[in-house]
């Protein structure tokens, strides 16, 4: 995913995790908010309590490609933060495919 599409700064993700809604279901939560940009932007949170160094990494990897293969989809000007929890350990690509769409659906961020 092109750097101009992610979530990078701290202030920037407390700031959607003071001011944003949630939604959850058993393998995510999702974060969002209006930006004011041209663009949505992507962040990814993983707590140490998932599991080792790889494994976080391999769900952040898989959520990346989810939500780069969906940017047409999603509505623009929107901070997301996508927080996996430990139901997402054990999922494959695909229900997290089916996970991350029904958040998107659900919060209305995601274009028929």
């Amino acid at each position: 995913m092109n750097k101009k599409y992610r979530l990078r700064k701290r202030r920037d993700f407390n700031y959607t995790y003071k001011k944003g809604r949630s939604l959850a279901n058993s393998c995510l939560v999702l974060v969002y908010r209006k930006n004011n940009l041209g663009v949505s932007r992507f962040g990814f949170s993983i707590s140490k309590k998932f599991g080792k160094a790889v494994q976080r990494n391999k769900i952040k990897r898989r959520l990346r490609e989810i939500c780069r293969l969906r940017l047409d989809k999603i509505k623009t000007g929107y901070d997301l933060i996508f927080i996996a929890r430990v139901g997402a350990r054990d999922a494959n690509f695909q229900k997290l495919e089916n996970q991350v769409e029904n958040l998107l659906k659900r919060s209305g961020l995601f274009k028929e």
